[in-house]
């Protein structure tokens, strides 16, 4: 008879089957069994080196450093597109910033290096790795849309327009 496997295993096994993904959130995990079992076993795999914590629920792949021993993330594209993969994977609208735009079009020769993201919506989470921390800017939307119409002035304009305006016998 074939012995169950426990909670630890089934997680680590899907962990190893997603090789394409970088990053893991912990609902992702959330059919396998209770929250808190989940974030116990997911602690424990950052305590062995194998995971690191990006930010609440937010987990990254790591290998152990030959240098200094410590787990550093393991992505492709480094700490900036595993934040990028965490905000895909959270349902995070974002584009790449107006610098980092500018170089991959060609219009500009200086190199983004901090790790920064435009992000449309609410979203005020920190995701970090190490010293490094993902800078957030904020999307605005253009302030055509924003106009609502029909509204009455404002009190103060209404006050203003009466001053500029020349007497009827001047």
């Amino acid at each position: 008879m074939r012995a169950k496997r426990t909670l630890r295993e089934k997680i680590e096994t899907r962990i190893a089957r997603k090789r394409a993904d970088d990053v893991f959130l912990t609902r992702e995990f959330r059919d396998l069994g209770g929250e808190d079992q989940v974030l116990r076993v997911l602690r424990g795999l950052v305590r062995e080196k194998r995971l690191v914590r990006l930010g609440h629920g937010v987990y990254g792949r790591a290998v152990v450093s030959r240098l200094s021993g410590e787990p550093i993330l393991y992505s492709r594209n480094g700490f900036l597109g595993a934040s990028r993969q965490a905000l895909t994977k959270l349902g995070v609208t974002w584009e790449p910033t107006g610098a980092e735009q500018a170089y991959n079009e060609g219009r500009s020769t200086q190199v983004p290096v901090n790790p920064v993201v435009r992000v449309k919506g609410r979203f005020s989470r920190r995701l970090r790795d190490g010293s490094q921390e993902l800078v957030l800017e904020r999307l605005s939307v253009p302030l055509m849309r924003q106009r609502v119409p029909n509204l009455p002035r404002p009190w103060y304009r209404r006050l203003t327009k009466a001053r500029c305006q020349k007497p009827a016998g001047g």
